[in-house]
C-alpha cells in the first residue's frame, strides 16, 4: 500500500515537473523575484515577470516609473542582480557581455527615436543590419528586405532615403528593421512618442496586427493611455518602485 501510494505521489510530482517544462519553453520572457537597478539605485523591486509566445503586453507607467529599465534588462543592457530571468532562452545571470549579442539576435527593438542611417536608403538601412548579423547572400538578402516592407506597406519606397518620409513612415522602416531576423519578442519602448495622435494610432495598429496574424510576441511600453482604449490587451503597470498587473 505504502509503495503504491509512493509511486502515485512519484508520479504527480514527475507530470507537475512536465507542465513546467513545457510552460518554460513557451514563455519568451521569465522574470522571477527580480530586483532592477540604475547603477546603485533601486529602482524596481520584486518583478515577476512572464510573457508567453504570441502574448501582446502593454507596459505603463509615468516618466521614470521604471518601464525603460525593465525593457534594458530584458535585452541585457542592465545586469541582473537578484532574482532569476530567462529571455529567449537565455539566462540573464550567466550570459557573458561578449554573447550578448546571440540573446540581441533573437530580439527586435524599436525605440522613440527611429535610429535610421540618413546618408542611406531604406534598402540599405535593412541591408546593413542583415551584413551585420551574418547574412552572406545578397539574394536571400533582397528577398527578406522586401518581405520585412511588404509587411509594414513600404515595399514599393525601399529606394527612398529617411528625410523624403514622415516620422510615421520612418517608424515603420525601424519596425521593419527589427523584424528582419525573425525576432522571439519585439520591444517597443514608447514607439509612438515622437508621433502625431493619428500617426501614433497607425503604428499601434500595425504592432497590433502583426501580433494578432503573425503571432509576434511584443512588449509594448507606453505612457499613452488612449492607445490601450483603442487596442486592449494585457497591462502591467510601473508604480512606486514595483509593478502591478
Amino acid at each position: 500500500m505504502e509503495t503504491q501510494v509512493l509511486e502515485e505521489k512519484q508520479g504527480q510530482e514527475e507530470r507537475v515537473h512536465e507542465r513546467q517544462v513545457i510552460a518554460q519553453k513557451d514563455m519568451v520572457v521569465s522574470l522571477q523575484r527580480v530586483d532592477i537597478y540604475q547603477e546603485d539605485h533601486l529602482v524596481l523591486h520584486d518583478v515577476t515577470l512572464e510573457l508567453e509566445k504570441g502574448a501582446f503586453v502593454y507596459l505603463i507607467g509615468k516618466t521614470g516609473t521604471g518601464k525603460s529599465s525593465i525593457l534594458k534588462t530584458v535585452y541585457g543592457a542592465l545586469p541582473l542582480v537578484r532574482g532569476e530571468g530567462i529571455v529567449a532562452g537565455y539566462d540573464l545571470k550567466k550570459i557573458k557581455n561578449r554573447h550578448l549579442y546571440k540573446l540581441r539576435r533573437k530580439l527586435g527593438m524599436v525605440f522613440q527615436d527611429f535610429n535610421l542611417l540618413f546618408d542611406r536608403s531604406m534598402e540599405d538601412n535593412l541591408r546593413f543590419v542583415l551584413r551585420a548579423t551574418g547574412w552572406k547572400d545578397l539574394i536571400l538578402m533582397d528577398k527578406r528586405i522586401d518581405e520585412v516592407l511588404g509587411q509594414v506597406g513600404l515595399k514599393y519606397m525601399k529606394h527612398k532615403m529617411p528625410h523624403e518620409l514622415s516620422g510615421g513612415e520612418q517608424q515603420r522602416v525601424a519596425i521593419a528593421r527589427a523584424l528582419l531576423n525573425n525576432p522571439e519578442l519585439l520591444i517597443a519602448d514608447e514607439p509612438t512618442g515622437n508621433l502625431d495622435p493619428d500617426t501614433s494610432d497607425e503604428i499601434l495598429r500595425l504592432l497590433y496586427c502583426l501580433n494578432q496574424e503573425r503571432k509576434t510576441t511584443i512588449l509594448f511600453a507606453t505612457h499613452d493611455y488612449r492607445l490601450i482604449e483603442q487596442y486592449p490587451s494585457r497591462v502591467i503597470r510601473c508604480h512606486g518602485g514595483s509593478i502591478f498587473y
